[in-house]
């Protein structure tokens, strides 16, 4: 798929979710928090399947030392499905009374790995 057709596929999601969260914050749409964030679901099982296709072409050419870079981009994908899934469950279950330290670790785990991530990308870009 073209970078263009990526690019306007996720904006689209993006876009629906957008939507689906409004109407649902406005209680517009009485939906259970689950379902407003199909689109973002959706989104993470395709690019979860583009990782997977991604790392077995990657071993079928022999290039197993470049896996390292295609784990870490399905441990980012994985950490935020984990924290949708948290943060559908607080605002869907109340009376689990989950803290919000639990329901965000996952993005206190994701974000200052991704700063880090683009920090090193940009110091190796900036050498060649």
């Amino acid at each position: 798929m073209a970078v263009l057709h990526r690019a306007l596929f996720t904006w689209f999601n993006l876009l629906i979710f957008l939507v689906l969260l409004v109407l649902r914050l406005d209680q517009r749409i009485q939906w259970n928090w689950f379902i407003v964030f199909i689109p973002m679901w959706l989104y993470d099982n395709i690019l979860l399947i583009y990782i997977v296709f991604n790392m077995i072409s990657h071993c079928k050419n022999g290039r197993v030392n470049s896996l390292h870079r295609e784990a870490w981009y399905m441990t980012a994908v994985l950490l935020k499905l984990c924290a949708q899934i948290l943060i559908c469950l607080k605002l869907e279950a109340p009376h689990w009374s989950l803290p919000a330290k639990v329901v965000l670790a996952p993005f206190w785990l994701l974000l200052p790995a991704l700063a880090v991530d683009v920090f090193i990308h940009l110091i190796h870009q900036s050498r060649y």
